[in-house]
């Protein structure tokens, strides 16, 4: 069956670094767009950037542009999320995503939290 499973996440200062990974399974994952959202307490889910299914093209939300670098290894079925600049305000739970059939399916998400 499809799986999803994010790691990477933790605790870091403003303006660090982090790099997120989504191993993927169970479906033809070169087929397949990826996206990551993330859901801070209190908000709604938000999406965060995505990737095209050969990784030719990207988007990113206005709040990360500049600042956040999605990317994918279609030979280890993961998608990455290269996280700089980190902000308190980036602080939330960070999912993976993908529409699989028709079907979506979620990570169980990894916890990134900036302060210092």
């Amino acid at each position: 069956q499809v799986q999803l499973v994010e790691s990477g996440g933790g605790l870091v200062q403003p303006g660090g670094s982090l790099r997120l990974s989504c191993a993927a399974s169970g479906f033809t994952f070169s087929s397949y767009a990826m996206s990551w959202y993330r859901q801070a307490p209190g908000k709604e889910r938000e999406l965060v950037a995505s990737i095209t299914s050969a990784g030719s093209s990207t988007t990113y939300a206005d709040s990360v542009k500049g600042r956040f670098t999605i990317s994918r290894d279609n030979a280890e079925n993961t998608v990455y999320l290269q996280m700089n600049s980190l902000k308190p305000e980036d602080t939330a739970v960070y999912y993976c995503r993908g529409v699989v059939r028709f079907r979506e399916y979620w990570g169980q998400g990894t916890q990134v939290t900036v302060s210092s």
